[in-house]
C-alpha cells in the first residue's frame, strides 16, 4: 500500500500549495526569532532564559532559529517547513492506526471484546491511510499549516505520534529500550507545545480499548512518570500564559480571563460542540470566531453541556457491547480539555475558540470516520463493497478543495483580516490590525480610521485601541483629536509608556506644545527607560528647545541602547555641531549614512496584537 500512501501525502501537499506563496500574518513576528537571538548565545537563552521569547517552548524556537539562518525574512522557507512537518505526521498518524487496526485484527494484543473483525476485506492499510488523508485535507487544519506562529502545532504532533507509535512497540515487547524513546520524545513533544501533555491519558485510553481493562502492572504503573511530568509542564506553561517576563510573554489574566465555576462549565460543554462541527461541517471557517458572551441565567446555553454529559453517559452505558464509540468520545474531549476554558490562554482574549486549538483532537474522530467509511463496504455486501471508499475519496476531493480555498485567506494580512470581517463583523482584532495595515500609506488614511474607530467602539476599554486610533488621526493631521484619544488612553492606562510616546510625537507638531511633548517623553522614560528610540525622541525635542547638552546626553544613551539608530547619530552629529564639536559631528554623520544605506525594509510590527 506504499502508492495509498504516497497518494495521500502528494494530495496534501497539493491542496497547500497556495500555502507556499502566502506572507507573514499576525505575530509571526514574535515567534521567528529576533534579530538579538540570531546567534549561540541567542540560542542559549532560548532555551536557558525564561522570557526571551514570547512562549517557552525551546524546541519550537530552536527550529526557528535554525530556519532563520536559511530563509532570513523569506516567509516560503518557512511554509514549506511547516508543511513538511505536517506531512509527516500524517505519515506517523497513518503507521499508529496501521498499527491498531492491525492488532484489533488480531495481531499483537486481539480484538476489543463485542467489536468486529471490521476492516477485512480492504485492510488496515486502506482504513489507515484514509483516516490519515481525512487529517491531511481537513480545511479546519489550515490555521495549523499555513500560519507560521503554529509550527509549534506541527512540530509537536511529529513528536506526539512518534512517542505513540514507540510507546506501543514497547506495549508489545516491553523492551526498556522502546520505553526510553517513547519517553524522550514524548519531553521534546512538551517542549514544542505543551498540548502534548494529553499524550499519557490518550494511551492509557488506547490500552483499554484494546483489552477492555488495565492492569497496573503493566498499563499504569509505566505510564505514571509522564502523567506527571505532563502535568507538571501543562501547570508551568499555564503560569507562563499568564505573566509577562523579561518584556516578552502573553500576560493571561485580568477580567477578560475571568470566568466563574458556571461559566467555565458552560464554555466547555459549548466548545466542543462547536469544535465537532467544524469537522462534520467545514464550510463556515474563521481566522477569527465572535467572542461568545456566557450567561448562566440564558437556559439554552445549559444545553450544550448537558448534551457533552448525556452523550458521555451514552457511550458509558454501551462501553461493554462497543468501546470504540467511548474511547473516541475520551481522547477528543481529553485532548481538547487544556482549551476548554480551564486554564487561561491569551486567545480567548480574541475568541472563545480558534481553529488551531483543535488541531491534535481531531486525530480520534478522524481515525474513526475513516475507518467507517472502510468497513461499511464490508458490511454492505459483494456489490456495494468500494460504496464506502468510494464516499472517502469523494470527501477527500471535497475537503482538499476547501483546504485549497482556505489557504487563500492566509496570502497576506489584509486578505486575511478582510476575510475575517466578511464572516465576523464583529471582531475588533481584525478592525484594529487592518486599520494599522492600512494606516501605512496615505491613501488608505481614511479607511484606516474607520476601522480604528470601530474597533475603539466594539472593545472601548482597552487603551491599545485608542492609541491606534489617535496615531491613525496624527497621520492625517488630525492633531487635536489624536491628542484626545491618547488622553484616553492614557487615563485607561497610566502607565503606558507608548501612548506617552505618541503624544508627545503629536504635541512636539502643534505650535506651543514643546514643554508637554518633553514632559511625556520624561514620562514614558521613567516607565520604560531601555528603549533607544524614546531617548532619541526626546534628545530631538530638547535640540529643538536649545537645550543641546541635555540632548546631546539623551542621543547618547540611545546609541548605547541601539548603536544602528541611524537618526539619532544624525540628531547627535547636529548638536555636537552647534557644540563646536565638528569633528565628533562628522563621525555621526558618516555613521549613519553607512547604516541607512545597508538597511534592509522594515518588516511591519502589529502593537496591539499578541
Amino acid at each position: 500500500m506504499r502508492w495509498l500512501g504516497a497518494l495521500v501525502i502528494a494530495a496534501a501537499a497539493v491542496a497547500y500549495l497556495p500555502a507556499l506563496r502566502a506572507g507573514f500574518v499576525w505575530n509571526d513576528s514574535d515567534y521567528v526569532t529576533a534579530p538579538e537571538l540570531r546567534s549561540l548565545d541567542g540560542l542559549r537563552r532560548i532555551w536557558f532564559e525564561l522570557g526571551a521569547t514570547e512562549q517557552y517552548y525551546p524546541l519550537l524556537h530552536s527550529a526557528f532559529w535554525l530556519q532563520q539562518w536559511f530563509f532570513g525574512e523569506s516567509p516560503a522557507g518557512y511554509h514549506v517547513v511547516n508543511l513538511l512537518f505536517h506531512l509527516g505526521a500524517v505519515a506517523l498518524f497513518a503507521a499508529v492506526l496501521r498499527r491498531l487496526l492491525a492488532a484489533e485484527q488480531g495481531t499483537p494484543g486481539g480484538p476489543p471484546a463485542g467489536g468486529r473483525q471490521g476492516t477485512a476485506r480492504m485492510g488496515p492499510d486502506s482504513a489507515a491511510w484514509l483516516g490519515a488523508a481525512l487529517f491531511a485535507l481537513h480545511p479546519v487544519h489550515v490555521a495549523s499549516v499555513a500560519w507560521i506562529s503554529e509550527q509549534k502545532n506541527t512540530v509537536s504532533l511529529v513528536l506526539y505520534l512518534a512517542a505513540f507509535l514507540v510507546y506501543l512497540q514497547f506495549d508489545e515487547t516491553r523492551r526498556r529500550r522502546h520505553y526510553l524513546f517513547a519517553l524522550a520524545l514524548f519531553c521534546l513533544s512538551l517542549l514544542g507545545k505543551t498540548a502534548t501533555a494529553t499524550l499519557p491519558a490518550a494511551l492509557l485510553v488506547v490500552l483499554w480499548w484494546r483489552r477492555g481493562r488495565l492492569a497496573w502492572r503493566t498499563d499504569v504503573r509505566p505510564l505514571a512518570p509522564w502523567l506527571v511530568l505532563g502535568a507538571a509542564a501543562g501547570l508551568f506553561s499555564s503560569w507562563v500564559e499568564t505573566h509577562v517576563i523579561g518584556g516578552h510573554g502573553i500576560g493571561a489574566q485580568g477580567a477578560r480571563f475571568d470566568l466563574s465555576l458556571a461559566g467555565h462549565v458552560l464554555l466547555a460543554g459549548r466548545a466542543t460542540w462547536f469544535y465537532l462541527g467544524s469537522l462534520v461541517w467545514p464550510f463556515d471557517l474563521n481566522f477569527v470566531y465572535p467572542r461568545w458572551v456566557l450567561d448562566g441565567t440564558v437556559w439554552w446555553q445549559w444545553l450544550f453541556p448537558v448534551a457533552a454529559a448525556a452523550v458521555l453517559a451514552l457511550l458509558w452505558s454501551l462501553r461493554r457491547r462497543r468501546r470504540t464509540p467511548l474511547a473516541v468520545g475520551l481522547l477528543f474531549a481529553g485532548t481538547l480539555f487544556p482549551v476548554l476554558g480551564f486554564v487561561n490562554l491569551y486567545g480567548a482574549l480574541y475568541s472563545r475558540v480558534w481553529d488551531h486549538w483543535q488541531y491534535l483532537a481531531d486525530l480520534a474522530p478522524l481515525a474513526l470516520a475513516g475507518a467507517a467509511l472502510v468497513r461499511a463496504g464490508s458490511w454492505a455486501g459483494p456489490r456495494l463493497r468500494l460504496a464506502g471508499p468510494v464516499i472517502g475519496v469523494t470527501l477527500c476531493l471535497l475537503l482538499g478543495g476547501l483546504t485549497w480555498r482556505r489557504c487563500g485567506d492566509f496570502r497576506d494580512e489584509e486578505t486575511l483580516y478582510r476575510s475575517t470581517l466578511a464572516r465576523n463583523p464583529g471582531c475588533w482584532l481584525a478592525h484594529c490590525n487592518l486599520g494599522q495595515i492600512l494606516a501605512l500609506t496615505p491613501a488608505g488614511l481614511p479607511e484606516a480610521i474607520e476601522h480604528h474607530r470601530e474597533a475603539v467602539r466594539l472593545f472601548p476599554d482597552l487603551a491599545e485601541l485608542h492609541n491606534n486610533l489617535a496615531s491613525a488621526l496624527a497621520r492625517s493631521g488630525r492633531r487635536d483629536e489624536a491628542v484626545d484619544e491618547y488622553e484616553v488612553a492614557l487615563r485607561l492606562d497610566p502607565g503606558y509608556a507608548i501612548a506617552h510616546n505618541n503624544l508627545a510625537n503629536t504635541f512636539v507638531q502643534m505650535p506651543g506644545r514643546l514643554p508637554d511633548a518633553i514632559a511625556h517623553y520624561q514620562q514614558a522614560l521613567r516607565l520604560t527607560p531601555a528603549i533607544a528610540d524614546i531617548h532619541s525622541n526626546l534628545g530631538a525635542a530638547l535640540l529643538v528647545a536649545g537645550r543641546l547638552r541635555e540632548a546631546v546626553g539623551q542621543f547618547e544613551q540611545a546609541l548605547r541602547l541601539d548603536p544602528n539608530l541611524a537618526q539619532a547619530h544624525v540628531n547627535l552629529a547636529a548638536a555636537l555641531q552647534r557644540l563646536g564639536r565638528a569633528g565628533e559631528a562628522a563621525a555621526h554623520y558618516e555613521a549613519a549614512r553607512r547604516l541607512q544605506l545597508a538597511a534592509p525594509p522594515p518588516r511591519s510590527r502589529n502593537e496591539s496584537s499578541r
